[in-house]
């Protein structure tokens, strides 16, 4: 079998024909320059566009450095970032998008911190490019985040991290279908510690997160790390079932001392509806935990492969045979 790197980089591609000649400009020199052995993986999620065959063309120019993981069609950004774990060899990896917005010159920053014994190096984006809206929301979920699940990311939304062995190991052995990585990377931990990067526009192409994506993922990453939700919605039950209870209470006492009355009936339709509102909720977010049993119980694969274009291991010489035996 051939050694194992020092490091691998992940990076998970869909649909990016029109950055990836320039990461590949960059992404190499910049691995170059820390003197280190260095894998490449990229894992195209079922792109519809030429990036399966530029990165075929990259395989073939730099064999030795960079493996090319083929899924069989799009089964997401966190299907691509799992089958990248599981096919990387090196010692430390580091996840990196596609897209530029993190320099690739910046992950000798968490190279050194992962060689000094850290095991989960998570980053800070310095002086965001990022649209005001996405990084309003940003802040807003980060703190219901930290409120509500054990979880301490201070930037849960960039991509560039570092991993050791040890943290990859125990993603690989997750079997859990939905999940926020680096959440769980940050928990799984002994020695973790985040560090400031370097944050630009994006290249070129648009980003393949919507409002609707970004809220997903993050009730993935609430109903996935914590039941507070469910305990603080059955507290607010139990105080609307009281409050309820008492306005009954009040509307009847008020017929007998009043008589009928019709003035107040749109302010009963204004409770009325308020909280039928509430029980949707309710009923939206124990869906969000039936759904994601749903989906653990079925036990269907992550990701489908297709291809892996990779240099084959070099065989071991063969162990020089004793003069007796050879006689």
């Amino acid at each position: 079998m051939s050694i194992a790197p020092t490091l691998s980089v992940v990076i998970p591609v869909y649909n990016e024909e029109q950055v990836l000649p320039t990461l590949f400009a960059r992404l190499y020199p910049a691995l170059d320059a820390l003197a280190v052995s260095y894998e490449i993986v990229f894992v195209n999620d079922g792109s519809r566009d030429r990036s399966a065959a530029l990165l075929r063309q990259q395989f073939q120019r730099k064999p030795k450095q960079t493996r090319v993981v083929l899924f069989h069609a799009n089964f997401g950004q966190h299907s691509a970032v799992m089958a990248g774990l599981a096919y990387a060899r090196g010692a430390y990896v580091i996840t990196l998008d596609a897209d530029l917005q993190n320099p690739p010159e910046e992950i000798g920053k968490l190279l050194a911190k992962l060689e000094e014994g850290f095991d989960y190096v998570g980053t800070i984006r310095q002086q965001r490019q990022d649209v005001l809206w996405r990084r309003v929301l940003s802040k807003g979920v980060n703190k219901i985040r930290e409120w509500i699940t054990p979880v301490r990311i201070t930037d849960q939304g960039c991509m560039m991290r570092g991993y050791a062995r040890s943290i990859v190991t125990a993603l690989n052995e997750t079997r859990e279908v939905n999940t926020f990585i680096p959440a769980l990377a940050s928990l799984y931990a002994m020695r973790p510690i985040e560090v400031p990067i370097a944050h630009e526009e994006r290249y070129a192409g648009q980003s393949k997160y919507s409002l609707y994506s970004l809220i997903r993922l993050n009730f993935d990453l609430v109903t996935g790390f914590s039941v507070v939700p469910l305990q603080l919605f059955s507290m607010v039950g139990m105080a609307v079932s009281a409050f309820s209870a008492l306005l009954v209470v009040y509307l009847f006492v008020r017929r007998l001392l009043v008589g009928p009355e019709a003035e107040g009936l749109f302010t009963l339709f204004g409770l009325v509806f308020f909280f039928i509102g509430l029980a949707l909720f309710g009923i939206g977010l124990l869906g969000e935990y039936v759904g994601r049993i749903y989906a653990q119980v079925r036990e269907r694969p992550r990701y489908l492969v297709e291809a892996v274009l990779e240099t084959p291991p070099e065989a071991s010489p063969a162990p020089p045979i004793p003069e007796e035996a050879a006689r």
